[in-house]
């Protein structure tokens, strides 16, 4: 299927590694042209020639998305080396886990900070461009615990909830100008970022870290966890002309794991 993104503009934020990186491999080999952002350089520049090897063109900004002014270097240089913004992914951050009965706040003001404000500046930065093509896409990664709060969860449960009900509101106010605003929530996912999470465990218990993530997918309907590109592949629909009657949705990329309707 052609999703007639040759030549697209795309900004993929958190994109020199796991899912992000997927996403923006994904696109290249569409023929997009990619700005990735980052904060780790040589990750970065890596990526760049790994999407222009893929089909794509490639381009790198390094900046921490905490600040405004980082994030509006990240839109201005884009739109500089493109000449406009067509899609966005927003794909940045993580949050730490931590036990409720003793939750520090100031984590939960990170967890906000770099991925759920990002998200909501970025996208606000880069609809002005969109409005102007009469036509955008923006994807967020919200991850599954948004619908899923735990006693230890609940810094990232937080930041993605933000980032589920910001999608619907942002789809709500620019659904007119031919802009889609959807959210993937992706559930446990083998990225390097599960990997060094599950190595703890698995040195304690003296297993391999892959004996690990199979059991800890085994107890899913799906019977495995997610591999980034599946992930990838969705969200290169969703930016695409093919999909366009999606507004405001989230979808759950979880394996099956979550049992709430809706």
């Amino acid at each position: 299927m052609d999703l007639e993104l040759e030549g697209k503009r795309v900004i993929v934020t958190g994109g020199n590694r796991g899912i992000g990186r997927c996403c923006a491999l994904a696109l290249a080999r569409e023929g997009a042209r990619i700005c990735i952002t980052a904060r780790d350089r040589s990750l970065l520049d890596q990526t760049v020639g790994e999407i222009n090897e893929a089909g794509g063109e490639g381009y790198a900004v390094s900046a921490d998305l905490t600040a405004l002014e980082a994030c509006r270097r990240v839109v201005g240089e884009s739109v500089e080396q493109f000449g406009g913004v067509d899609i966005l992914v927003n794909c940045a951050g993580a949050a730490r886990a931590h036990d409720i009965l003793d939750l520090p706040t100031e984590l939960i003001d990170d967890a906000l900070g770099l991925k759920s404000y990002s998200y909501l500046r970025m996208s606000q930065l880069v609809i002005p461009h969109m409005k102007r093509n009469g036509w955008g896409r923006i994807v967020n990664i919200a991850g599954s615990a948004g619908a899923s709060p735990a006693q230890g969860n609940i810094p990232v449960s937080l930041a993605n909830i933000t980032i589920l009900n910001m999608t619907r509101a942002l789809s709500d106010a620019v659904s007119g100008d031919g802009i889609l605003v959807n959210t993937i929530c992706p559930g446990f996912t083998n990225t390097q970022r599960a990997r060094d999470l599950f190595q703890a465990k698995a040195d304690k218990e003296g297993r391999d870290v892959e004996e690990v993530l199979k059991d800890l997918g085994s107890g899913l309907p799906a019977g495995r966890i997610a591999e980034p590109e599946e992930i990838a592949d969705v969200v290169a629909f969703l930016a695409s002309d093919v999909c366009s009657y999606m507004f405001g949705s989230s979808i759950y990329m979880d394996g099956g794991d979550r049992r709430g309707t809706p």
